[in-house]
């Protein structure tokens, strides 16, 4: 009857640590990540990601050298892909976030696998998004002066506080402090473990002065926890409130198909959404590069998969919102605009927005799909397209056919465009396999507390 019990609460609930491992497994598996020489793949893989990153800082050194006329930007579409490109790597930042910081303090166990990887992309993330608007202003060296408030003696002038894109230095800027110091304070323990394991001098060196002289004491662990407390209550509203400022860039103008109330939820959700897509791909990509499968289990995955069902769910809800808005409001602009994005010259964007993000998710609630593995993938590979359309669609759809039709465009991204969408592609890879070549990617102290309690429920199961 014991082992009947226990079998039916693993159906319901399947463990999140599976093939018999110990603690000292634990720590011995996600340590020698780090230690030992990265697989073959790894290097094929940087390889492309590093040549991919050189042709960012060619476009970019060619863009200065030229000035951003090399963009496809034009009148009327002065924001193209460079904004684009922008909202979607902010968007993608969001799981992390949420992973580490909502589902902390929701007690979500089966988080402890993924969140280490998970904030670091956030953070790699926000890099990559940060380089758009950098140079959008035309001349990075002196953005600093354009984009905070402090004095000059260049410009002679002072920012304009009342403008959203100066909300969005504040916001994410204070996004990537918080995220990383979050990321990093929960490091420390791992930290302590690679210093302990270190043969190296430099390497213990370096990981002893990163540990903070962490070393396991009650009084450290009781610190420690609420400080990573206080941190998730602090990264939380952040969740919330970074997308909500990015879409005010364009809720608060006056034309329309940007002009709705409708943006914070619609675009938090779709961040929560895209970002989760990219968790699930990296994750699936790093447990079977590094052997993860009793760390990384289908259960973690599927919960991702149930994550991205809900918000594409509301995703889709906001879509059909703003067309029943535009009818209902009976403005012609409105109207002209939505109308515009499904029959007009960018029909095949807002169609393939329509697709990847509303029909793609609907085949999560089958858990057949939910549980396979190449289907679960290559799903959150077209989410990630389908969310990159949507930006795009919100941004040169409402912009090429405004209120006066003499003043119509068309944008067309040139080769420079396409380069440095590819380059922060390669810069993001590169960031994050040297992340997990050097540093724990899963966070070892975590999931041996997941595993302290999975031991004392099959023994209470047992009895």
């Amino acid at each position: 009857m014991a082992d009947l019990a226990i079998d039916q609460r693993y159906e319901l609930n399947p463990p999140l640590v599976t093939g018999g491992a110990t603690y000292a497994d634990i720590t011995e598996q996600v340590s020698a990540i780090t230690e030992k020489a990265p697989p073959r793949q790894w290097y094929y893989a940087f390889g492309v990601a590093l040549l991919l990153a050189g042709l960012l800082g060619f476009c970019l050194t060619y863009l200065v050298a030229k000035g951003i006329g090399v963009w496809g930007n034009n009148s009327p579409v002065g924001w193209g892909w460079d904004i684009t490109n922008f909202v979607w790597w902010i968007g993608i930042g969001h799981a992390g976030t949420l992973i580490s910081a909502i589902l902390f303090l929701f007690r979500q166990k089966w988080r402890t696998s993924i969140n280490r990887a998970a904030e670091a992309m956030t953070l790699f993330a926000v890099a990559c998004a940060g380089i758009y608007p950098l140079f959008h202003t035309g001349r990075p060296w002196r953005a600093v002066y354009w984009l905070f408030p402090m004095p000059n003696e260049f410009l002679h002038m002072w920012q304009n506080f009342r403008s959203p894109l100066m909300w969005d230095v504040f916001a994410v800027s204070t996004y990537a402090t918080v995220s990383a110091l979050f990321w990093f304070v929960g490091l420390v323990p791992d930290l302590a473990t690679l210093r302990d394991r270190a043969v190296h001098p430099i390497r213990k060196t370096i990981f002893g002065l990163l540990s903070l002289g962490w070393r396991g004491s009650a009084d450290q662990w009781r610190h420690y926890e609420l400080a990573y407390l206080i941190l998730a209550g602090l990264s939380t509203p952040l969740v919330l409130s970074v997308h909500s400022i990015v879409s005010f860039d364009f809720a608060t103008s006056v034309l329309p198909g940007w002009h709705t109330t409708i943006f914070p939820p619609y675009f938090v959700a779709g961040a929560i959404f895209s970002g989760f897509a990219m968790v699930l791909n990296l994750m699936v990509a790093a447990r079977w590069l590094y052997k993860l499968e009793n760390l990384i289990t289908i259960k973690h995955l599927e919960n991702m998969c149930k994550i991205m069902l809900a918000t594409g769910m509301m995703v889709g809800f906001a879509y059909g919102t703003e067309f029943f808005i535009a009818w209902y409001s009976a403005n012609p602009y409105e109207r002209f605009a939505f109308i515009n994005r499904m029959f007009g010259p960018y029909w095949w964007a807002y169609w393939s927005m329509i697709t990847c993000n509303v029909i793609a998710p609907q085949f999560f609630w089958f858990k057949k799909f939910r549980t396979s593995i190449p289907v679960m993938f290559v799903l959150a590979i077209f989410i990630n397209i389908g969310m990159w359309f949507e930006r795009f669609v919100i941004i040169a759809t409402s912009l090429h056919r405004d209120f006066l039709p003499s003043s119509w465009g068309y944008f067309k991204p040139t080769w420079v465009d396409v380069g440095t969408f590819v380059g922060t592609m390669g810069l993001f890879m590169t960031l994050f396999l040297l992340f997990l070549r050097f540093l724990p990617a899963i966070a070892i102290s975590e999931v041996k507390g997941v595993l302290h309690q999975q031991i004392n429920q099959e023994k209470g199961a047992a009895h």
